[in-house]
């Protein structure tokens, strides 16, 4: 197992996809991907290019699936990608009694070892020969189940790649309280937290609350937790693309709760509503 960096060529991943996300591959993964299966390769860097995180969807509760992974899902369900279970079969001949006949050895008794049936397991995206699961907030030992999956994928021929989507956590966490923050000041006085100071800067109130979204807990699927296992090479050789979605995916929406209009920032910082 080899941590690469394909991804940094222009020509593999353009640069305004790249700079939207953080990466961490094995094998070159990415040029191994839009080299064998174009297609694929294709449909996922225009999920990556067309997503964007919008807070009134993320900053919610949603368990371990939530509105981003069906939002992710959907944008590939568009391009033909599937839901699958992959389940494997394999069967093992012992040839015995060798005899020469000129320059080979063949045998002459054959024997069928009894075949091995093996149930696999949902995986969020596959098409042609590559998956791609949304791992969001599930529990981080999936990802475990998801790399040796790969790896035996790959080792029998079914797989050329695979790629997981997760969250950047500690990224998003910090820009989840300068959101939520800025949620709180701009309510209505008696709607507002008890804890929140309006004397105070935003600075000094980002850790006083308790977000609507659970981005503390370190027991989750995000994108440290995935570079972990995989240089501890759980997926073998199979060529492994993990993408952390960060603040560099947001939107620039605001979060309003239930309660206000979709309010957006522009680059220069000006806060408008959006109808």
């Amino acid at each position: 197992m080899l941590v690469t960096r394909s991804y940094e060529n222009d020509e593999v991943v353009p640069e305004h996809i790249r700079t939207k996300y953080d990466w961490l591959e094995t094998n070159n993964a990415a040029a191994i991907l839009q080299a064998t299966s174009p297609e694929e390769y294709a449909d996922l860097m225009a999920v990556l290019e067309t997503f964007e995180l919008v807070p009134n969807q993320w900053m919610v509760k949603g368990g371990n699936r939530g509105e981003i992974p069906d939002i992710l899902d959907g944008l590939f369900r568009t391009r033909g990608w599937k839901e699958t279970r992959i389940d494997t079969e394999v069967k093992g001949y012992l040839y015995t009694n060798f005899v020469k006949r000129g320059g080979n050895y063949d045998p002459q008794d054959v024997t069928e070892v009894e075949s091995v049936y093996s149930e696999g397991f949902r995986v969020d995206n596959h098409k042609g020969r590559v998956i791609v699961d949304v791992e969001w907030n599930a529990k981080d030992g999936n990802l475990d189940r998801d790399l040796a999956a790969y790896r035996s994928w790959h080792e029998l021929g079914l797989i050329n790649g695979a790629a997981i989507i997760t969250k950047s956590r500690a990224e998003l966490l910090e820009l989840a309280r300068r959101l939520y923050v800025r949620y709180q000041r701009r309510l209505p006085e008696e709607k507002r937290h008890a804890k929140f100071n309006p004397s105070l800067p935003d600075e000094a109130q980002l850790k006083k609350f308790k977000l609507p979204i659970d981005l503390t807990t370190s027991t989750v699927t995000a994108f440290d937790k995935a570079e972990i296992r995989v240089k501890r090479q759980g997926a073998g050789t199979c060529p492994i693309l993990i993408v952390g979605v960060g603040p560099g995916a947001w939107s620039g929406d605001e979060f309003t709760g239930d309660d206000e209009r979709p309010q957006h920032v522009s680059p220069d910082g000006w806060i408008s509503t959006v109808d």
